[in-house]
């Protein structure tokens, strides 16, 4: 993330508490503009229509905060699961926590959604700021949280999101990746997780 797009989002996060807590009517119209110049240098920064950034940059109520995203590492015989979206990238299975979920229960959830296996969520493996590790594609805060699963049953079903299942070992990871959801160096991170006897969680 460059740092005219860091800046634009640390003005719209000060522009959306403002508007949160702020009770003066001529305050209130100075944070809707500085959120009006934000969204307009994420537009030109990304090539996003206006449009398309105020929707989901300018939208929220309330006191910033980063968005949850969990993610499985599932295994079977020293491999581990990835998924194959639509746009035929892979990834591991996972997707935003839901207000009603937890960790756990979000990750599980995201399992049955785009494998249509049932799972059990076992060890935390890490903690991640997406900013230091993945590709930045939205213009806000996302905390990246991957889980160690389990598989209890169930097979692939079809669904509007994945196209098929997949095993790979760690030295035979596809070339396509979603590296905004998953990298190589955090598919590596759950192996390394998966092969230790007494593993300690990263938070990063």
């Amino acid at each position: 993330m460059n740092k005219w797009t860091e800046f634009a989002i640390r003005i719209q996060s000060l522009a959306q508490a403002g508007l949160a807590y702020c009770k003066n009517e001529y305050d209130i119209e100075r944070y809707e503009e500085l959120r009006k110049i934000a969204a307009e240098m994420i537009a030109c920064e990304t090539d996003l229509p206006i449009e398309k950034v105020q929707a989901f940059f300018c939208n929220e109520t309330g006191y910033q905060t980063p968005k949850i995203d969990t993610r499985a590492a599932i295994f079977k015989d020293g491999k581990i699961l990835l998924v194959h979206e639509n746009n035929g990238t892979w990834s591991l299975p996972g997707g935003w926590c839901d207000v009603d979920q937890s960790v756990a229960s979000n990750t599980i959830k995201e399992i049955k959604e785009e494998t249509g296996l049932e799972a059990a969520a076992e060890k935390l493996i890490a903690v991640q700021d997406w900013r230091k590790h993945n590709r930045c594609n939205l213009p806000y805060g996302v905390i990246k949280i991957f889980v160690l699963c389990n598989v209890l049953g169930g097979s692939f079903e079809d669904n509007i999101e994945t196209t098929e299942i997949r095993y790979f070992g760690k030295k035979e990871l596809p070339e396509n990746l979603a590296v905004e959801k998953t990298t190589e160096e955090q598919i590596r991170l759950c192996f390394e997780a998966y092969e230790s006897e007494h593993w300690e969680s990263v938070l990063e």
